[in-house]
């Protein structure tokens, strides 16, 4: 256990940021969730409206640390595949 000030202190505020950061991160995961839930089941008009939100979930949790900016790429690159896959072929 911790035994001066600052050391309490540093415990406080963990608590506090894990307790922010796991909010951030189920917020995050449950809009992926949504969209991929969308396209497994061929809604692309509904997966189209929500994708935007989608992004700026995924850009807010990579902006928060909860995952990194590579990563938030990669998602954001293969929703934006799946949904076009989606769109009937013109020819």
């Amino acid at each position: 256990m911790a035994n001066t000030i600052s050391a309490l202190k540093r415990i406080r505020q963990t608590e506090r940021r894990t307790t922010v950061n796991r909010m951030r991160k189920t917020r995050f995961r449950n809009q992926l969730k949504a969209v991929r839930r969308l396209l497994d089941n061929k809604e692309a008009a509904a997966a189209r409206t929500a994708l935007p939100a989608t992004f700026s979930a995924i850009d807010r949790a990579a902006r928060f640390g909860v995952i990194k900016k590579n990563t938030a790429a990669r998602y954001k690159s293969r929703l934006q595949a799946r949904l076009q896959a989606l769109r009937p072929s013109a020819a």
